[in-house]
């Protein structure tokens, strides 16, 4: 289990926009990550009507970040590499909003390609073991 002050400071979300709050489990392919953001009365994503479930692809983002920047940290890259997240597809929404549910979310991310160029990943949040989003997420690493 990783802390968020382990992997903070290779992302760039910071402050309240930094969701995640622990790394479950990661390996070389995927991550599980977990939160209790969704339901803060401060959220930098809720509205004045709560906050809309389309959100949750923010999550399924941070995970994919914190991922490849543990990836990255592995591989001994002296630096994380900015992403630039390009699209969604297939996002898959069972709820309407999330700030409503209370506890943790489980936060999974799988990378199916990643090279210098950027990475595709597929994510699914789950709360209560029942999935209420999924999708798919590509980033791309512009050269610097």
């Amino acid at each position: 289990m990783l802390a968020k002050t382990d992997f903070v400071d290779l992302i760039p979300h910071a402050g309240d926009m930094c969701l995640l709050d622990a790394v479950v489990a990661w390996d070389e392919g995927s991550i599980h990550a977990r939160s209790t953001s969704h339901v803060l009365a401060a959220h930098p994503l809720r509205g004045a009507g709560g906050m809309h479930a389309v959100h949750l692809a923010e999550y399924g983002a941070q995970a994919m970040a914190v991922h490849g920047a543990l990836r990255g940290r592995d591989e001994a890259r002296t630096a994380p590499r900015p992403g630039m997240l390009v699209s969604l597809r297939g996002v898959k929404l069972a709820v309407d909003r999330v700030d409503t549910l209370e506890g943790a979310l489980d936060v999974h991310a799988e990378c199916l390609i990643a090279d210098a160029s950027g990475a595709q990943y597929a994510f699914r949040i789950l709360h209560e073991g029942r999935e209420i989003a999924s999708g798919r997420a590509a980033v791309i690493h512009p050269e610097g």
